[in-house]
């Protein structure tokens, strides 16, 4: 069936005009902490939005309550700062009335993944055509420091001062295991990596979730920084290219297998094994999807970076649409007296 994206897009005289990451930029202060990862995104969201060729004004970036949740307005476009944990409530319905938009979200570990969990998790499953830009850092930094939904066990809070007891939440797993059509990550150091993962999902049509590795400077400085930095980045993380075999290390001299399930380091330099034993990375495969977003907390693996999974369905908004359309072809335009009246009614003369 012909979708209403379709028609609009095909039935449209727009003429694009050409922008560039500055005609993005609000104007209005910064004013995250010295150093803080959200400069990073905030910039590799304002280069990529130039080469999407939609006009500006059909761009609109919604936020919760957080850090991060300042997002919008330090961008030039329609934006919506909401209450906490209810930026993906007023997402989804944004989209649904308005589904020639592009909708973006700037969120939080604790906005999204704590008070707005419920709403993350059906979102992701109706798969609105919305981006989830979501900022990792472990903590709540904006209410100064307490322990988030995302904090690694034994982590030291404000409100953990004897460690975190809580198993935390794999923001990609819980996002796959929500029906996502479209899981990434990256991290704050890497904005060439960045760009790439806010373009796939940018050019992705359905629900996309892009967690982001965000330094908090302040309340959980360097937390990620054995996956980030220079001197230990390729022993602790592995990039995901589809149809590419999962090879890591400073050499590139170690790989990932899978012993049946369950994936394995192996050495390159060891006779035993070669590069034709790889696993190789598939972005259709749902089940590897799962199997390689499970690595995340397991401290004898690499951590996987990139896109987990991209695979295409119906986005709820072209069902809704359909839905719609078929309605009015079995009986006609709807009238909205007749609605209001109901099918018994009376008048008082």
């Amino acid at each position: 069936m012909e979708t209403l994206i379709d028609n609009i897009i095909s039935k449209s005289d727009i003429t694009f005009e050409k922008y560039t990451p500055k005609d993005f930029k609000s104007g209005i202060d910064v004013r995250w902490c010295a150093g803080c990862g959200g400069y990073s995104i905030l910039s590799q969201v304002q280069r990529i939005l130039p080469e999407l060729n939609i006009p500006r004004e059909k761009f609109v970036f919604i936020s919760g309550i957080g850090c991060s949740s300042r997002f919008p307005y330090y961008m030039n476009v329609y934006g919506f700062h909401s209450i906490h944990g209810r930026a993906l409530a007023v997402a989804s319905g944004l989209k649904i009335a308005r589904p020639d938009l592009s909708v973006w979200i700037a969120t939080g570990d604790g906005d999204c993944m704590s008070i707005g969990g419920n709403h993350f998790i059906h979102m992701l499953r109706r798969n609105l055509d919305i981006k989830v830009l979501m900022f990792n850092n472990e903590v709540y930094s904006l209410t100064k420091g307490q322990a988030s939904p995302t904090s690694h066990e034994g982590q030291i809070t404000k409100s953990s001062p004897l460690g975190v007891l809580d198993t935390p939440f794999n923001p990609a797993a819980l996002a796959l295991g929500s029906s996502a059509s479209f899981v990434a990550r990256t991290f704050d150091r890497d904005t060439k990596h960045m760009q790439l993962m806010f373009e796939r999902a940018a050019k992705h049509r359905g629900s996309a979730f892009v967690e982001i590795y965000t330094n908090c400077v302040i309340y959980n400085d360097k937390a990620f920084d054995f996956f980030t930095t220079v001197d230990t980045r390729k022993e602790k993380t592995v990039l995901l290219e589809h149809g590419k075999p999962l090879i890591f290390g400073t050499n590139n001299d170690k790989g990932i297998r899978l012993d049946g399930f369950t994936p394995q380091v192996v050495s390159l330099t060891d006779s035993t094994w070669s590069v034709n034993d790889l696993l190789v990375h598939n972005e259709k495969d749902s089940t590897l999807a799962f199997i390689l977003a499970n690595m995340t907390y397991n401290e004898s693996l690499p951590r996987p970076m990139g896109v987990f999974q991209d695979i295409e369905r119906p986005t709820y908004e072209e069902k809704v649409e359909y839905q719609i359309q078929r309605e009015i072809e079995l009986k006609g335009e709807g009238d909205i007296e007749k609605l209001m009246r109901g099918f018994e009614y009376w008048e008082i003369s």
